[in-house]
């Protein structure tokens, strides 16, 4: 391929090039020659007594000099360009096209939900959002349930005082469990939002939710592109997270040791 590459901008090039040639030369060549006219005029007047105070002959055969040095720098330039040699190619991007039935071959099968486990899962996540609304009520803000819209949070706080909001992300855990699994789109809304977007951790033992564990600025950078979810270990999560306290009128602190999702 380089070869024909190489002779198409070649042939393109040296046209380019002898034209801008052809329009300098004619351009300058012009001039030259007036301003060498004008010097030749200027000197046969300077000789008969008459002196032009707004030009001289020796500024106008200056001019005359510059122009041409103008000319020979030019055509030099051009010259050079007309030079062309081809480099090696350089690859810029790359792609690998599979087959999908390959690629899904390979994708581990996931364990299917069985209606127990996905009752039991439904009702955690229930007394887990029963128990944030709860605790905002008690706060004194206003909490309006909006998971059903997936918008990277499940809970949209308002204080009436201020007007300030809160985007809580619960996560219902099961008493004993130490993973959360949290989704791609929950974690960008918490980096984007990172003074507004709480993530509530609370444990569900049986039919009783332990009070909410808030959590604010968790992550420490967006997933990879690929990612659409990371399972987090409980313990590390909450260790490099602020603990929000639950009187809005604390400040959050930085756990040195990760508690308990109790706490």
């Amino acid at each position: 391929m380089v070869p024909q590459h190489f002779d198409e901008v070649k042939k393109f090039r040296e046209a380019m090039i002898e034209k801008t040639r052809a329009a300098v030369h004619e351009r300058l060549s012009s001039e030259i020659n007036y301003w060498d006219h004008r010097a030749s005029q200027l000197k046969l007047q300077e000789e008969a007594g008459k002196v032009n105070a707004r030009i001289n002959s020796e500024k106008a055969r200056a001019r005359a000099d510059d122009l041409e040095a103008r000319l020979q720098k030019r055509t030099e330039e051009l010259k050079q360009e007309r030079q062309i040699s081809a480099l090696p190619p350089i690859a810029v991007g790359g792609a690998m096209v599979v087959p999908i039935v390959w690629l899904q071959t390979l994708k581990p099968e996931q364990p299917q939900e069985t209606p127990a486990e996905a009752e039991a899962r439904q009702r955690i996540e229930q007394l887990a959002m029963e128990a944030v609304m709860r605790r905002e009520q008690e706060r004194g803000w206003e909490p309006k349930d909006v998971s059903a819209l997936k918008i990277g949070y499940d809970i949209e706080s308002h204080n009436p005082q201020d007007g300030s909001i809160l985007f809580i992300e619960v996560k219902g855990r099961a008493a004993g469990a130490r993973t959360v699994t949290i989704s791609k789109n929950e974690i960008l809304t918490a980096l984007n939002k990172p003074e507004q977007s709480i993530i509530a951790i609370v444990e569900v033992d049986g039919d009783r939710a332990a009070e909410p564990l808030y959590l604010r600025k968790p992550f420490l950078k967006e997933p990879d592109f690929a990612v659409t979810t990371i399972t987090y270990d409980l313990d590390d999560l909450i260790g490099q997270a602020e603990i929000v306290p639950q009187t809005p009128q604390g400040e959050a602190r930085r756990v040195s040791s990760p508690p308990s999702a109790r706490n």
